[in-house]
């Protein structure tokens, strides 16, 4: 893949949860939440002070082929029956990681937040 479609890839999912985001915070104004430039650093989706009272997250994008933690997730969502997927991951020395879906976890962030 050329370095412009990847990052056209990277760019597009830093946009949907900008999006996101706004769309569940409807208080909040687009220029509380923004997608950074391919190749900046520091986070990939940059939050007001508004918005981090809200959404208390740093938010990293990676939106690559192939992540094996998709494997994880599809047999989760076989096993689940009714209830929420959810992959807890963990590499050697590295703390646990929990992994749902995006729309699932923006709602749990709005609905705690009222």
């Amino acid at each position: 893949m050329k370095a412009q479609s990847a990052k056209a890839k990277g760019r597009k999912l830093q946009q949907t949860v900008r999006d996101g985001i706004l769309e569940r915070f409807p208080a909040l104004e687009p220029d509380d939440v923004r997608s950074t430039g391919m190749g900046q650093s520091g986070e990939d989706v940059q939050l007001s002070p508004a918005a981090r009272r809200v959404f208390p997250y740093s938010v990293e994008c990676k939106n690559l082929a192939k992540i094996a933690v998709y494997n994880y997730y599809n047999q989760c969502i076989t096993n689940c029956g009714d209830s929420e997927p959810l992959v807890v991951i963990k590499q050697n020395r590295s703390k646990p990681l929990a992994v749902v879906d995006l729309e699932h976890f923006l709602n749990l962030v709005r609905d705690k937040n009222g």
